[in-house]
């Protein structure tokens, strides 16, 4: 069972989550939270796989409950998911680097909601092409800056990190450069080791700052 929790400041937001994912197959609905602070206090006493996160909440934002969840290693198990009504905003690029795994739109299909729990649960990254794309434009013009352990990448793994920031997935990635899923996988995974980094969401991160790209 994967175990979700959600936090909105907005009651029928909350309610028609809730509703879905009480009805989603393989799911336990935990518990929801109005603002910053009772989003902190649910995780603590429920520990949820994954938590459905709005940024604008009054009090303290969801920026806030993501740097409280980074530094705290007892809550760090938790995936957010950005709930958010606008594709791209100022916020998305600081939440990328606070440790959210991904985004969502607030009017989303409820399959693909309920699948999006299920991938960033799975350990993945939810991050549409455009998405990253939009990302990247804003954000990457801003110049390099060094990233830890950058330099102990083959120059295959720092292939691999730039093609993980366009957004593609794993078989995305084979069939662009003619190459099997698994050696992608394979190259990803050694990369996400040397840079510590949590998920793929995080690597889009560390190949922005870094000024990789394909």
């Amino acid at each position: 069972m994967v175990r979700v929790a959600v936090a909105d400041d907005q009651a029928v937001v909350r309610m028609g989550l809730r509703a879905l994912l009480e009805r989603a197959p393989g799911m336990e609905y935990v518990g929801e939270a109005a603002d910053g602070a009772a989003a902190l206090a649910l995780i603590r006493r429920t520990h949820p796989d994954v938590l459905l996160l709005d940024i604008r909440m009054p009090g303290m934002d969801g920026l806030a409950v993501l740097r409280a969840i980074a530094d705290d290693p007892g809550l760090r198990a938790t995936r957010i998911v950005v709930v958010t009504t606008f594709a791209v905003d100022e916020y998305v690029f600081a939440a990328l680097q606070a440790g959210a795994s991904g985004f969502l739109l607030k009017d989303s299909a409820p399959e693909e909601l309920v699948n999006a729990v299920r991938v960033v649960a799975a350990g993945e990254a939810l991050l549409s092409p455009a998405i990253t794309k939009k990302v990247i434009g804003m954000f990457g013009r801003h110049g390099t800056e060094p990233v830890e352990g950058l330099e102990t990448l083959t120059p295959r793994e720092r292939e691999l990190v730039a093609w993980v920031a366009t957004g593609r997935s794993n078989e995305e990635i084979a069939k662009e450069l003619v190459i099997s899923p698994d050696t992608v996988r394979t190259h990803v995974s050694r990369a996400m080791l040397k840079l510590r980094a949590r998920d793929r969401a995080q690597l889009v991160v560390f190949a922005i700052r870094a000024g990789l790209s394909v």
